[in-house]
């Protein structure tokens, strides 16, 4: 009787580690998990209990390759499931970058955010912050990213420092239609522009 109570102690115990990792796996049918801030390719022994008590991961790293030929990659100070969604990973102090195929840089960082395996977005919200290599910076409330096409979309409406001066609008959208045309923005949603070519943030 006694080994039967130990041995289910023993599987309950397994369990709390293995169910969180394996939530992490399922995202990687999408995206390639590779590595927290050790260089080692072993969870350490520290983190063994962490993840049995809290499910969390610390600065895990995603990247992968979207339809467009955009290469994504996402960063955060840690991630977790979310109760009852091993598939679905919360996580904080997030920051993506884009990688277009005509060579423009994208970066967002926000204060939480979400990864949806099955549904292939990523949500950064808490106020997210947008550069480009271009010269367009924005704030807004929140963005989406689709991991399956590249496209970008706004949630709320935003302010913008671009090359050209300042703007507002309700919405903005940035994706890739072809190799060709290269990275665009659509804004829309009563967009207001103040032109002043010579405007630029400084350091």
């Amino acid at each position: 009787m006694s080994s039967d109570i130990n041995f289910h102690s023993r599987m309950v115990g397994w369990a709390k580690v293995i169910l969180p990792v394996m939530g992490i796996a399922l995202l990687s049918t999408l995206f390639l998990f590779s590595r927290s801030s050790s260089d080692s390719n072993e969870i350490p022994f520290a983190q063994l209990s962490e993840l049995a008590e809290e499910q969390r991961i610390n600065a895990p790293e995603f990247s992968g390759v979207a339809a467009d030929g955009s290469i994504i990659k996402i960063s955060a100070r840690s991630a977790q499931p979310l109760e009852g969604k091993l598939d679905t990973l919360s996580i904080d102090g997030p920051s993506l970058r884009l990688d277009s195929p005509d060579g423009t840089e994208l970066t967002i960082s926000a204060g939480e955010g979400l990864i949806d395996g099955p549904s292939r977005y990523a949500e950064l919200s808490g106020l997210a912050r947008l550069e480009t290599s271009s010269g367009y910076m924005m704030e807004t409330a929140g963005l989406r990213a689709d991991l399956a096409t590249g496209e970008i979309v706004s949630d709320g409406r935003l302010k913008v420092l671009a090359p050209f001066g300042e703007l507002e609008a309700g919405n903005v959208s940035i994706l890739v239609p072809s190799m060709d045309e290269g990275q665009q923005m659509h804004f829309t949603d009563g967009v207001r522009m103040l032109y002043q070519p010579q405007s630029r943030i400084e350091e």
